[in-house]
């Protein structure tokens, strides 16, 4: 983190967030800070918590303790539905869109508690711009779709929300290399030139490494390293562990 940033209030903090499923601890005081315009990636192995905590912070798995704040304010317990109007929003793992929906229908969707019909009609064309394969699609119903494509829909849903924050768990889940190149340029795209925040929860390290600025290594529920990501690319214990070298 730099000097700049520090002086900064997080748009995201956990604070020795424990959260279990019946008796077994899934979360075991994981604390890590997310600052305001930062790409920020979550890597780790199978079951070590990653999706967990994604799914704590959206109100899914509310923590048994500790506490999860957005903008300096917590939001432990606030019900999953209010958070998108707040601009805090998540694309899950599996893509989760709605099969019998349309393409449109899906992006409306994202759109749901907002009433400025000329803005999500301006933010509609927008992810069209973004994936012209959507526009193309647009009267398709969303389960015809290649899974590469309903990620794309699945992304382009959230956008519709004008999130503030993204939280995005495992976007290269099942894709083609080609396919993950072209969502990780996006995602690029919607930091950069757009603004959004963006918390990664990802299992290709190397990729989600390259595009964050600072990344997190969870095991087995607990936080075990933090450092920026060009740093942990050089590491040779992250090399050996999580990039296949």
């Amino acid at each position: 983190m730099t000097a700049a940033t520090a002086t900064q209030t997080p748009i995201l903090e956990l604070r020795d967030v424990v959260t279990s499923y019946g008796r077994i601890q899934a979360l075991k005081g994981v604390s890590l800070r997310v600052m305001p315009g930062e790409i920020v990636t979550i890597i780790g192995a199978n079951g070590a918590g990653k999706s967990t905590t994604l799914m704590t912070i959206c109100g899914i798995t509310p923590p048994q303790s500790g506490a999860v704040f957005y903008k300096g304010e917590q939001i432990s317990g606030v019900s999953p539905d209010l958070l998108p109007p707040r601009g805090l929003c998540q694309v899950p793992e599996g893509r989760r869109i709605f099969p019998r929906l349309t393409v449109r229908e899906n992006l409306e969707m994202g759109a749901f508690f907002r009433r400025d019909k000329d803005g999500v009609q301006h933010d509609l064309e927008h992810v069209f711009s973004l994936f012209p394969v959507l526009k193309e699609r647009r009267r398709q119903r969303g389960g015809t779709l290649s899974g590469g494509e309903q990620q794309m829909l699945a992304i382009g849903r959230a956008l519709m929300s004008r999130p503030r924050m993204l939280l995005l768990d495992e976007p290269s889940l099942g894709l083609a290399p080609l396919i993950v190149r072209h969502i990780f340029s996006i995602i690029e795209r919607i930091n950069k030139q757009e603004g959004v925040t963006i918390l990664l929860v990802e299992q290709n390290a190397n990729l989600a490494l390259q595009l964050a600025s600072r990344a997190y290594v969870m095991e087995t529920g607990r936080v075990t390293m933090e450092d920026e990501a060009r740093a942990l690319l050089s590491n040779e214990a992250i090399k050996k562990a999580y990039l296949g070298e």
